[in-house]
């Protein structure tokens, strides 16, 4: 492999033909469509340009900081590459020649055997895209002694195929992406179908719920459903995070609630299966926030698991009131001493609202969160909206405080309001 000493003559037909197989090696990874096809069309035109016996495409990828092979592009014995050397390649950034193999510490001959061949020589050589950066590392054996214009038809083959790779790189990514999001909306989808599809209808009330994702999906979610008994079942709740984890714990939390409360109709009871059962599945790092209510006649019973401030709006005395959370969030601890549920006797002009941190965490520019006071006043200020309506104020007077700060994180209301 030993470039010839000195200059040679130059043979114009050989450089024709040279530049005649790049220009068609150039042609066929334009239209491969797949990088597994693109990485075994690499390799049969380094064979072809560059008169090699063997070549090994290796795709780089730099966040990761590994080499690797798509599966379809094969891992029969010719393809084994010599992993040290190409990694000196990666590090170094520069071409490795080796000319004695056996020599060389860094030269695995067990890959021989296995493949049934003898590497006389060997170049490694790296693969640089369109703005230098490494995208892979080609491996050829047992190439011919180079002159000038090999080398120079080397350097040429290499642009060639460095943004040929880079090309699929930026298609695969974006497949990907466009995969990812289509899936998305397909949950997204899935979870707006387990929403309520409308308000409940309930004599003397006006009750209303909205929920507004960060993400595609989220965590936060709302439910309404009559019980066996004729009381309606009203659920708030808050997974932790956002995003398809939170998503699927929604779902899951969802159903546990409706399938609970079909059994037994005690809050404090429900609760606690539900619980219980949350503690059996998620992860450590993963619990549920929640206010789950029943209402019969005036009266609004409710248990607060780790959600607050639970707002309750009182017509008697004009004063929105805050209360806390009457015990830990769902799915921390197995055993735990849940509370009786909360009576909330209401009489026409109070209401109870209950909100997702996402509004009163919510900050502006200068870091300053919405807070809770301010959403005690415009409840109070609007008292006398609809439901509905009250739930819009309180959404777009977050949006003007956030100003250019965008929402990070879901946002659930849920307003039950006595005419």
């Amino acid at each position: 492999m030993d470039q010839r000493a000195g200059e040679t003559s130059i043979d114009p037909e050989k450089h024709i033909a040279d530049l005649q197989a790049v220009l068609e090696v150039s042609l066929e990874l334009s239209v491969t469509d797949s990088l597994a096809h693109l990485v075994s069309a690499v390799e049969r035109a380094a064979c072809k340009v560059l008169e090699c016996e063997r070549a090994t495409l290796l795709l780089y990828d730099g966040d990761r900081d590994t080499l690797w092979r798509p599966e379809a592009a094969g891992d029969a014995p010719r393809h084994l590459p010599q992993e040290a050397i190409a990694r000196a390649v990666v590090s170094s950034g520069r071409r490795i020649e080796i000319n004695q193999p056996a020599a060389d510490d860094r030269f695995d001959d067990s890959l021989d055997a296995k493949a049934g061949i003898t590497t006389r020589n060997l170049m490694v050589f790296p693969l640089l895209d369109y703005e230098k950066e490494l995208v892979g590392v080609l491996q050829v054996q047992n190439i011919p002694p180079l002159d000038p214009w090999d080398d120079e038809l080397i350097k040429v083959f290499d642009a060639q195929v460095g943004v040929a790779v880079q090309r699929h790189l930026l298609l695969e990514h974006y497949a990907e992406k466009q995969r990812i999001e289509r899936d998305l909306k397909i949950a997204r989808s899935i979870q707006q179908g387990l929403l309520p599809d409308g308000d409940p209808s309930v004599s003397g009330f006006d009750i209303a719920g909205w929920n507004d994702p960060a993400d595609d999906t989220g965590g936060d979610f709302w439910d309404h459903y009559v019980l066996p008994n004729g009381s309606l079942a009203l659920v708030l709740a808050d997974a932790t995070g956002h995003g398809i984890g939170a998503a699927l714990m929604m779902a899951t939390c969802r159903s546990l609630f409706r399938a609970t409360t079909f059994v037994t109709a005690d809050l404090t009871e429900v609760v606690r299966r539900v619980n219980q059962l949350l503690y059996e599945d998620l992860a450590d790092s993963r619990s549920v926030t929640a206010v789950l209510g029943f209402l019969a006649g005036d009266t609004l019973s409710f248990l607060s698991a780790g959600h607050g401030p639970v707002l309750r709006y009182l017509a008697a005395e004009d004063v929105v009131t805050r209360q806390n959370a009457h015990a830990l969030p769902l799915g921390i601890f197995p055993d735990v001493s849940w509370p009786c549920a909360e009576d909330f006797n209401m009489v026409s002009g109070d209401m109870m609202v209950l909100l997702t941190d996402g509004f009163f965490e919510w900050e502006n520019q200068l870091g300053e969160q919405f807070g809770i006071s301010r959403l005690q006043e415009l409840i109070r200020k609007h008292k006398g909206l609809p439901a509905r309506k009250l739930i819009r104020e309180l959404y777009h007077e977050v949006i003007s405080f956030a100003g250019d700060v965008p929402q990070n994180d879901d946002l659930t209301a849920l307003v039950v309001r006595k005419l």
